[in-house]
C-alpha cells in the first residue's frame, strides 16, 4: 500500500520541466548570475569652449576695424592731427595698461592676505573695522578722491595708483573672505584630523576651494581699474584719459571717439582674459 503524497508534491512534479533557478528578492537577476552592472560614465563639463574662445576677440576685431575704417574716411583738422601725432595714442595706450597692471597687482597683495588674516580667529574682532574703511575707499567719488590724494600727495602717477588701488580693494577683500568663509566646516576638521598643520589647511584645502570666488573678485577689480584709470589724467597719471579730454576740451570729436573706443575696447580684452584665467586656474575637482 503506497504512501500518500505528500502535500505539494504533485505541483512539484508539473513544474519539474521548468529551470530550477531561483530568482533573487524583488524579482531582480537569478541569484547565481555573475554579470556586474554596467557603468554610466559622466563627461566632465569643458572647461573652454569654442564660444568662450572666440566670440569677445572676434567682436573686439570688429570694433577696432570699424573704428580704424572710420579713421580713414573722417576729416582731421590740424588740433586732431597733432593730438593722435608723434605715438601719442600708443603712448597713452600703455601708459592706461601699466597703470592697471601695478594698481591690480597692488590691490592683490594687499587685498588677499588680509582677507585671510581677517577670517583667522586671532584677527576677527578686526574685520568690521577694515571692511569699513574698504567700503569707504569706494563709496567716495573717484574724483574726489583723487583731488584729495593730489592735495596731498602733489601731481603725478603715485596719487592716481594710490586712488587706484583704494578704489579696488574691496571687491578682492570681500570675495576672499567670502569663499573663506563658505568652506564646509567638516571638511577642514576632516583635513586637521589626519594630522595637517593650520598652514597646511589654509594652503591645500581652504584656498583652493575659495580660489573661485577670489578670482571672481580679481576680474572686477581689473575691470575697474580700466575704469578708473581714464580719471588718471586729472592727477598727471596719463592714460586714455589725456586722449578724452583733449577730445572734450578742444571739442574734436574723433580725438574723444577714439579715446573711448580704446578705453572700452581694453576693459573688455581685460574681462576676457580675466573670465579665461578664471577657468584655467579653477581648482579641477570643483569641475564635477
Amino acid at each position: 500500500m503506497s504512501s500518500p503524497e505528500a502535500p505539494g508534491t504533485s505541483r512539484a512534479r508539473e513544474e519539474s520541466g521548468e529551470s530550477e533557478e531561483t530568482e533573487a528578492p524583488g524579482g531582480g537577476e537569478p541569484a547565481g548570475s555573475t554579470e556586474a552592472p554596467s557603468l554610466t560614465h559622466v563627461r566632465a563639463p569643458a572647461r573652454l569652449s569654442w564660444q568662450k574662445l572666440t566670440v569677445v576677440p572676434a567682436m573686439l576685431v570688429v570694433l577696432l576695424l570699424a573704428t580704424w575704417l572710420w579713421f580713414q574716411q573722417a576729416d582731421l583738422d590740424a588740433v586732431s592731427e597733432n593730438a593722435l601725432s608723434n605715438g601719442q595714442v600708443s603712448q597713452a595706450l600703455w601708459e592706461h595698461i601699466e597703470l592697471t597692471a601695478i594698481s591690480t597687482f597692488f590691490v592683490l597683495i594687499i587685498a588677499i592676505p588680509l582677507g585671510i588674516l581677517l577670517t583667522r580667529r586671532a584677527f576677527r574682532k578686526a574685520t568690521p573695522v577694515a571692511v569699513a574703511i574698504a567700503n569707504m575707499g569706494q563709496a567716495t567719488p573717484a574724483i574726489g578722491l583723487l583731488a584729495l590724494l593730489v592735495i596731498w600727495l602733489g601731481i603725478g602717477r603715485r596719487a592716481a595708483l594710490i586712488g587706484m588701488i583704494a578704489y579696488a580693494v574691496l571687491p578682492v577683500l570681500s570675495n576672499t573672505m567670502a569663499g573663506l568663509k563658505a568652506n564646509d566646516p567638516t571638511m577642514l576638521e576632516a583635513a586637521r584630523g589626519i594630522g595637517m598643520s593650520p598652514l597646511g589647511v589654509l594652503s591645500r584645502v581652504e584656498l583652493p576651494l575659495a580660489v573661485p570666488l577670489i578670482l571672481a573678485g580679481v576680474r572686477t577689480a581689473l575691470v575697474l581699474n580700466v575704469g578708473t584709470a581714464t580719471l588718471a589724467v586729472f592727477g598727471g597719471g596719463g592714460g586714455l584719459g589725456v586722449l578724452i579730454t583733449a577730445g572734450i576740451t578742444n571739442q574734436r570729436m574723433p580725438v574723444l571717439v577714439l579715446g573711448s573706443i580704446l578705453t572700452v575696447a581694453l576693459a573688455l580684452l581685460v574681462d576676457w582674459l580675466a573670465s579665461l584665467a578664471e577657468v584655467l586656474l579653477r581648482p579641477r575637482g570643483l569641475d564635477l
